[in-house]
C-alpha cells in the first residue's frame, strides 16, 4: 500500500485529512477541536495523527480516521505543500502530508454533513468537538486553527476554488 499511496511512511510523519462534503465541488469542510495537549487545548483542527513506522501516508490516515473518529474515508487529492517542502512545515522540523477526503458510511456510500455527529465529542477522546465549517474566504477565521493548519485551510480554499471572487 506504501508505493500506492505516494511514499513509504516512518515514524514521525504526520499526516491530515481535510474532511470535505463533497471531492468535485466542495462547499463545507469539517473542523476537530482539540482535546490535549493542554497547550492546543480549545484549538481547532485536521483529524489525524502520526504515521507508525512502515506504515504508508494513507494507511497512517485510515487508522486514524477510524481511531479518532470511527469511520472510514475516500481520498481526494493532496493539498500541496509550498514549493520545496515535501509536507507541510510544522515547528517541530517535521512535516504534515494533508488529503481532501469524504467519510463512507457501512456501505462504501458518501455521508452527508447532516450524516455525521457534531457538536459532541466524537468517537474517540481527541477531540472535545467536530463542526462543520463554510469553505470560503472566511474559514480561516471561522474558528481557532492551531497555527500549523491555517496555511493548509489557506492552501484548501485556494484549491477548491472558494475565493472571494469564486463563492
Amino acid at each position: 500500500m506504501s508505493a500506492q499511496n505516494g511514499a513509504v511512511g516512518s515514524a514521525g510523519q504526520v499526516v491530515g485529512l481535510a474532511i470535505v462534503d463533497d471531492l468535485v465541488d466542495a462547499r463545507r469542510v469539517l473542523a476537530a477541536q482539540r482535546a490535549y495537549p493542554e497547550s492546543l487545548r480549545g484549538l481547532w483542527e485536521f483529524p489525524g495523527g502520526k504515521a507508525q513506522e512502515g506504515e504508508g501516508p494513507l494507511e497512517a490516515l485510515e487508522r486514524e480516521i477510524s481511531e479518532e473518529l470511527g469511520y472510514t474515508f475516500r481520498a481526494g487529492q493532496e493539498v500541496v505543500p509550498p514549493a520545496g517542502y515535501a509536507g507541510w512545515p510544522l515547528d517541530n522540523g517535521m512535516t504534515m502530508r494533508v488529503w481532501t477526503g469524504v467519510l463512507l458510511d457501512a456501505d462504501g456510500g458518501v455521508l452527508k454533513p447532516a450524516e455525521v455527529t457534531t457538536g459532541t465529542q466524537p468517537e474517540g477522546a481527541d477531540h472535545l468537538e467536530l463542526r462543520w465549517l463554510i469553505l470560503d474566504q472566511n474559514t480561516e477565521e471561522a474558528v481557532e486553527w492551531i497555527p500549523a493548519d491555517k496555511p493548509i485551510v489557506r492552501a484548501l480554499v485556494e484549491t477548491t476554488g472558494c475565493m472571494p471572487t469564486f463563492c
